[in-house]
């Protein structure tokens, strides 16, 4: 916004300088002009050659005195070093001055010429009138021509006084409605980053009328608008979600409640023949039926509770080797490989919940290993965290797969629920780390889960 209020600004100096300068051309032209039809200059010219004959009539009066003066044609006023306290400002001047003799004029109008000469502490003055020549006259004159002279001067500095004044006002109000204007759209391209960022709660606090006032209002109109919408679209998702999980359930227990209700009618159907082997495999059926919808319904209850999260110090390795021992047995078709980290450092994080997510990968990298394949477990550290990493020598996981590897209720097992690895995800998360899907060793799939690591002061 700052560069919008610069190009305001320089589109205004731009289309004000221009014609500033034209006018101020014309006005100097037309005052040019002007005063080409006034007698300043004629009066100039004739006060000047009146002021150099005035000085050479001067310079010839002096030479007339002095030559008087040696004729002895012109008596002196002795003016005695005896009465100095009486002499006139004119005398005693020229005698502190230390000249020998001196020309000056005297009289209210400068129309006599004095000519002083030193003899010894005394001062002689002789004097001579100037007919026809006062000196003041000359003076005045002058006066009143410098006072006319180039009047142009005085006029231009005053013009372009006025003008820069005036043009630095308008420029001050351009600045200051340049501000009102770019201040408004500063705010709202502000809020629309803040906006673009996620943060819908975001308002400009509307304080004009005119257009911009309007688009700070539609603003705000839009951003609450989005806010309700993204709200409604959150309160959706998250029920199509559940609405989801409760179908694949309804869909789950009602596969396992058809077989038991067919068994049961068999049974109520065939009465009280004794058929030791039949009741013997429909009970058996009854129990792995009610057996699944226990471990659909534990799985379910697991995916949507919030456990209570008690971090702590937790050792990675030896958790990783009693998982490990645990499953072995479990898995005996399956070759297990372990490769931990010397001086490995404790995790801070939930020991049960951890025991739950490396358990749930493990067997998961049995399942896809099958009868034969190898399983490898690692632990290291990583950038302040503690790593665990669980290799399987399956098939991999395809694109899809990949793409909806921790979303719940989607498995790509023939017997999954598509909960295990949410679940698991959950459980790191919580404990402050994470799971990635990382490159495998052993050509199938790779899980690595971070956790952070017990601080060194704790």
């Amino acid at each position: 916004m700052r560069r919008l209020r610069t190009r305001l600004i320089f589109a205004f100096a731009a289309s004000t300088l221009v014609p500033v300068a034209i006018t101020f051309w014309v006005t100097l032209s037309l005052l040019d002009r002007s005063l080409e039809y006034n007698a300043i200059r004629e009066l100039d010219e004739t006060s000047q050659a009146l002021a150099q004959t005035g000085r050479e009539y001067y310079h010839t009066a002096c030479a007339l005195l002095k030559q008087q003066v040696g004729e002895k044609k012109v008596a002196p006023v002795i003016y005695a070093a005896a009465r100095a306290a009486a002499w006139p400002a004119d005398i005693r001047d020229f005698h502190d001055d230390g000249k020998t003799e001196a020309f000056v004029t005297a009289g209210d109008d400068a129309n006599r010429l004095n000519y002083l000469v030193r003899r010894g502490d005394d001062v002689l003055q002789y004097s001579m009138p100037l007919n026809g020549m006062s000196m003041s006259v000359y003076k005045r004159s002058r006066a009143v021509v410098d006072r006319l002279d180039n009047p142009r001067r005085g006029l231009f500095g005053a013009f372009l006084a006025i003008a820069i004044a005036v043009w630095l006002a308008s420029l001050a109000v351009v600045i200051y409605w340049a501000h009102r204007i770019s201040q408004p759209i500063r705010e709202l391209t502000s809020g629309l980053s803040q906006v673009a960022g996620g943060n819908l709660e975001y308002r400009v606090a509307p304080a004009r009328d005119d257009e911009i006032g309007a688009a700070v209002h539609a603003f705000n109109r839009m951003t609450s608008e989005l806010q309700h919408a993204r709200d409604r679209l959150v309160q959706a998702t998250r029920l199509e979600s559940w609405q989801a999980v409760a179908r694949k359930m309804a869909h789950e227990v009602k596969n396992s409640l058809t077989p038991i209700r067919l068994t049961m009618e068999e049974i109520a159907a065939r009465g009280s023949d004794n058929q030791p082997e039949f009741l013997e495999q429909a009970a058996q059926i009854v129990v792995d039926e009610v057996m699944a919808l226990e471990r659909r319904v534990s799985a379910f209850s697991q995916f949507a509770s919030e456990p209570p999260v008690c971090p702590g110090s937790v050792d990675v390795n030896s958790l990783l080797e009693d998982r490990v021992a645990f499953l072995r047995k479990s898995h005996p078709e399956v070759r297990y490989q372990i490769r931990l980290c010397d001086d490995m450092p404790l995790a801070f994080a939930d020991e049960d919940l951890v025991r739950g997510v490396v358990t749930n990968l493990l067997e998961n990298a049995a399942q896809a290993a099958r009868p034969g394949g190898s399983v490898l477990s690692t632990t290291a550290t990583e950038n302040g965290h503690v790593r665990i990493e669980v290799h399987d020598s399956g098939p991999g996981l395809s694109a899809l797969a990949r793409s909806t590897l921790f979303q719940p209720t989607i498995s790509f097992k023939q017997n999954g629920m598509g909960l295990g690895l949410s679940i698991a995800h959950k459980g790191a998360v919580l404990s402050g780390g994470d799971i990635q899907l990382v490159p495998g060793e052993l050509g199938g799939a790779a899980f690595r889960v971070l956790l952070p690591r017990v601080k060194q002061e704790a």
